[in-house]
């Protein structure tokens, strides 16, 4: 599995790309750190390549999400299968996360303004 991230617009892309595995790699835990330390405060998510969400995985991302969050910042989470969809929308996770469909509908998303810091 790969992880790439850029950054445009103010906003952070992270892709995981290559794999079906169920837990992301360390890899995926230490670009995640070195974002929530920047001052950055919009990440893009996308999942698409995930098939399945162990807990160690869904506890790194809902760790960034709070972190954002407390700095006023805006996750958005896109590309989810249906499995690892109704993980974050089954439950009371629903309201403080913001899934897109596409890439394009994340990015439009996370372009409108933020609150201030």
């Amino acid at each position: 599995m790969k992880i790439f991230h850029n950054e445009k617009y103010g906003i952070i892309h992270v892709t995981v790309e290559g794999g079906t595995e169920t837990d992301l790699n360390p890899g995926f835990e230490l670009v995640i750190k070195k974002i929530v330390e920047s001052d950055n405060r919009r990440l893009l998510l996308d999942l698409g390549a995930l098939k399945y969400l162990k807990s160690s995985a869904l506890r790194v991302i809902l760790d960034v999400i709070r972190e954002i969050d407390r700095k006023s910042g805006k996750v958005v989470l896109c590309s989810l299968n249906l499995y690892v969809k109704e993980i974050f929308e089954g439950n009371s996770l629903k309201d403080t996360i913001t899934i897109a469909e596409s890439v394009e509908s994340g990015l439009s998303s996370l372009l409108r303004p933020l609150k201030a810091a």
